[in-house]
């Protein structure tokens, strides 16, 4: 997905161990369409050479206010008209110090300083020891650069290149780029608490069979992320699945569709967008074996007793939250066959006022989907497409359909 496509990223290198995760930043911003200019401080060419940033960047390094190869000599200048983004990956110690103080002794620091702020974001990828990271002084010139606009993305936490463990690691280059492509999204769902289920459940037979679906949890997944990038605060409940966490969304982890439902209960008393993507299953064992059921010699299988699930959408649905508006119910359809009328009769039947259909077999573990929106009104489709374009297709309608303010794109 060229999700920067066409957008024009200045990236920044500061001093540190971690200028070797900005080659794989840089080489990252370029596949996903952006044009990328690396300009380096002095320390930072200690790290890595600028040979290897302009061979991944297709574009000269500028180093030096002094460059003469700018027609005016005003690197500073030129580079902050021509950018629709500035990330500083690795932003040090030293380097939030003198944004923090407005000091500009080196051309990556002017650049940030004479950058059009309300135009150009600036965001910050900090890297340093953990010691470094915790010391009042980095704390509190963190807080003074982001009370003057930039954005700070915070920091990882593992082994140190120094061999101490702890907080302080620059985030992955996929975190950062993840990071820029939601800044620069529309904010359509600012101020909401949007509630995404995703994923299957299961429920267990014994201690190592169980009743389950094919769901991925993509889908849920890519709505979650989407509706954070449209600057929502996202809680996402999520079936058992091995999928990354999007950044900035609280995720809770669940197995079966009677824990899930708890989750959602205490969840939806403060959201104001539930979105049940999660593909629950109906059915459970009624009674769970303490040991492993064992074939034994008859041929016949063990008898199984079946009980209903609760149902988790049509609960939300009926809450006093949602009857009165205060919480808007988006419910998911997998269906097998006949997709408009399976949705327009669960829509009805689950009473929510947009239902999202989709053929589960065509979908389930897959990259991309293609969606039916039903409300009472009539069926839109979106056509096939990457599950996280989908996914903000569907946020701007919900977006919509609250009466946000529709940003432009």
């Amino acid at each position: 997905m060229k999700d920067l496509h066409d957008k024009r990223i200045v990236l920044g290198l500061s001093g540190g161990i971690a200028c070797y995760k900005a080659a794989e930043l840089c080489r990252q911003l370029v596949q996903a369409g952006a044009q990328v200019r690396v300009v380096m401080t002095q320390a930072a060419a200690q790290f890595i050479t600028p040979v290897t940033m302009q061979a991944l960047s297709g574009q000269p390094v500028v180093a030096s206010q002094w460059d003469a190869r700018e027609p005016n000599a005003m690197a500073h200048i030129n580079l902050g008209r021509w950018a629709d983004a500035i990330v500083v990956a690795p932003a040090s110690a030293d380097f939030i110090a003198q944004l923090a103080q407005g000091r500009a002794g080196e051309l990556l620091a002017l650049l940030c300083l004479a950058r059009p702020a309300q135009r150009v974001p600036l965001l910050l990828a900090p890297a340093m020891n953990r010691e470094m990271w915790a010391h009042p002084a980095t704390q509190r010139n963190l807080g003074q650069v982001a009370a003057d606009g930039a954005v700070v993305l915070g920091v990882g936490q593992g082994e140190q290149a120094c061999g101490e463990v702890g907080d302080g690691r620059m985030l992955e280059p996929e975190e950062i780029v993840e990071e820029l492509v939601a800044h620069l999204q529309p904010d359509r769902l600012a101020g909401q608490r949007v509630l995404v289920t995703a994923g299957p459940t299961f429920e267990p037979i014994d201690p190592v069979r169980g009743i389950t679906n094919l769901s991925s949890g993509k889908m849920g997944f890519a709505v979650a992320r989407a509706a954070r990038e449209a600057g929502a605060e996202v809680t996402l409940v999520a079936g058992p699945v091995h999928l990354r966490t999007p950044r900035g969304v609280r995720r809770v982890d669940v197995q079966t569709a009677q824990q899930m439902l708890a989750a959602v209960l205490a969840e939806a008393e403060r959201a104001t967008v539930f979105v049940a993507t999660a593909a629950v299953a109906d059915w459970r064992p009624a009674h769970v074996a303490a040991h492993k059921l064992k074939k034994d010699g008859s041929g016949q299988p063990p008898a199984l007793a079946l009980a209903e699930n609760p149902d988790i959408l049509a609960t939300v649905a009926a809450s006093p939250r949602a009857r009165s508006g205060a919480l808007y119910c988006v419910g998911f359809a997998a269906e097998s066959h006949d997709l408009l009328k399976h949705a327009q009769a669960k829509r009805a039947r689950k009473g929510v006022p947009l239902l999202v259909g989709n053929i589960g077999p065509a979908t389930f573990g897959r990259d991309d989907n293609a969606l039916l929106l039903v409300d009472e009104r009539e069926a839109v489709e979106l056509p096939p497409a990457p599950k996280l374009v989908l996914a903000r297709q569907l946020v701007a309608e919900i977006a919509r359909r609250l009466g946000q303010p529709q940003a432009a794109d």
